[in-house]
């Protein structure tokens, strides 16, 4: 699948190609898992705690830092990937805009060490919860949602190999 995925980085020491590739491979791998066989454009942040609570203020009124942040650009209903996709499609493009996440790398090196989790894991299971936010997922409750999203996530993360 020619997937449209562009990594940017607010600091240029943290741009490495392996991060890319790994997020791009957790991208894919998640989208692959979740159904979705059409192409996609999905625009990845990696910033850090300051550069994400800016976006938090801006975005959510929430003057605090984060791990991650997702933009659905459509309302989709988890597990019901919609079979005609056309009537979501840029017509320019051919893609279907999925939309935009944040993810703090300080956040992540910091939640790695915490939870005893390699940095390769704590970026992965960060950029596979963005993806299924994307697709319709929410764990606003403690409850089914949530599991539900819990579940998929570490199925997701056990096909890549990224095991706690």
């Amino acid at each position: 699948m020619k997937h449209r995925i562009t990594v940017r980085y607010t600091n240029k020491l943290d741009q490495h190609p392996a991060l890319t590739i790994h997020l791009v491979r957790c991208i894919r791998a998640a989208l692959e898992q979740e159904g979705v066989h059409v192409p996609c454009e999905i625009n990845v942040l990696v910033t850090d705690d300051r550069g994400i609570r800016g976006i938090n203020l801006a975005t959510r009124n929430i003057d605090k830092e984060t791990d991650v942040l997702s933009f659905p650009m459509f309302n989709f209903i988890p597990e019901q990937f919609p079979e005609d996709v056309k009537a979501y499609l840029d017509p320019q493009t051919g893609l279907l805009p999925l939309g935009d996440m944040a993810i703090s790398l300080e956040r992540a090196k910091d939640q790695a060490k915490r939870f005893d989790n390699t940095l390769k894991r704590e970026v992965g299971y960060l950029t596979i919860h963005s993806v299924l936010h994307l697709l319709g997922y929410d764990h606003l409750d403690e409850g089914p949602q949530k599991r539900q999203m819990r579940i998929r996530e570490e199925i997701i993360a056990g096909e890549l190999g990224l095991l706690r």
